[in-house]
């Protein structure tokens, strides 16, 4: 018989999440049987595959040791690099200002270094995160960004400041702006288009048009012109969509492709300026909360910028 209480960052799962991140190597099968056959039991009594767990709450198992072993070897985390580029940090969140190149989670060719691992990795060592004493959750990004893009990524490094995090970011209460070098001197030096996009998951773009379609869904970027210099404008752009690709494939509809863009923009012309990367930076963040934010209310209406975008020194 084993037994464990449910620490804060495990509250409010369902039983059968928590199983699983608790205990990876378990058969899923195998662990709907030990529920069914009460070899898992919450406070001493029988529980079911949805029971939601509280913080306090002990569970008590009789299944096998092995399961509760450890495997000894190293995190992969540890194998990505501890440096990161930090704006703003305190107990509960992180703001990381991410550069052009690295990815945020692991994908298809994952080579053991991304910004979730970093951030896991930096934490590590600080001593504010160890796997081995937590149950089921381990620190986590709330927002992404492609790998070919920069900005800010908000990190939670507790269960409750994701789950407010990732609420909130849902509800559109976290205002992020962006700043981006298109191509071309625009007529107008604010607005806001409005048009719609088809996403093509094969291809791995996305398709602008007026006139909506079946699989079209509508969006709305404001822009405004910030600087223009050499043929180029500087813009601040406010997504009032979220959609992929959005600014990208918005502002080469019209005309303006962003440079260094090598999937919506012009190659010629990037090549001409040698940029590796798209310039576009997600560069502001403001905390907009309207409904409850818990223990994160400190940080409502409190703005954070990222220093030293890359392409804006152009325009200096």
């Amino acid at each position: 018989m084993r037994t464990l209480e449910i620490g804060a960052n495990d509250a409010g799962q369902r039983l059968d999440k928590f199983l699983s991140k608790k205990f990876k190597n378990m058969p899923q099968s195998l662990m709907y049987k030990y529920i069914r056959k009460k070899c898992v039991k919450v406070n001493g009594k029988k529980c079911d595959i949805d029971t939601k767990l509280n913080q306090g709450d002990v569970l008590t198992f009789f299944i096998k040791d092995e399961f509760f072993e450890q495997s000894g070897e190293q995190y992969d985390f540890m194998k990505a690099p501890a440096k990161i580029d930090i704006i703003y940090e305190d107990e509960n969140i992180m703001l990381l200002n991410k550069k052009p190149g690295l990815i945020v989670h692991p994908d298809e060719n994952y080579h053991f270094d991304s910004l979730i691992a970093r951030v896991q990795h930096y934490l590590y060592d600080k001593g504010e995160y160890d796997p081995c004493e937590e149950q089921s959750f381990a620190p986590a990004l709330v927002n992404r960004i492609d790998r070919n893009t920069g900005g800010i990524v908000i990190a939670a490094k507790t269960a409750e400041a994701l789950r407010v995090m990732n609420q909130k970011l849902k509800d559109r209460e976290l205002e992020k702006l962006y700043l981006c070098t298109a191509v071309g001197i625009f007529e107008k030096k604010e607005d806001l288009l409005v048009d719609y996009l088809e996403k093509n998951e094969k291809q791995n773009r996305v398709y602008i048009s007026k006139k909506p379609s079946p699989n079209s869904k509508i969006i709305k970027t404001k822009y405004r012109v910030l600087a223009e210099k050499d043929g180029l404008s500087l813009l601040e752009v406010d997504l009032l969509t979220g959609r992929t690709h959005q600014i990208r494939a918005h502002m080469a509809f019209i005309g303006h492709p962003l440079l260094g863009d090598g999937k919506y923009g012009k190659n010629e012309i990037n090549r001409k300026y040698g940029y590796k990367w798209q310039a576009l930076y997600s560069y502001k963040l403001t905390f907009r909360f309207t409904t409850d934010s818990g223990s994160l209310a400190y940080l409502n209406g409190k703005t954070f910028t990222a220093p030293d975008v890359w392409f804006a020194e152009k325009f200096n």
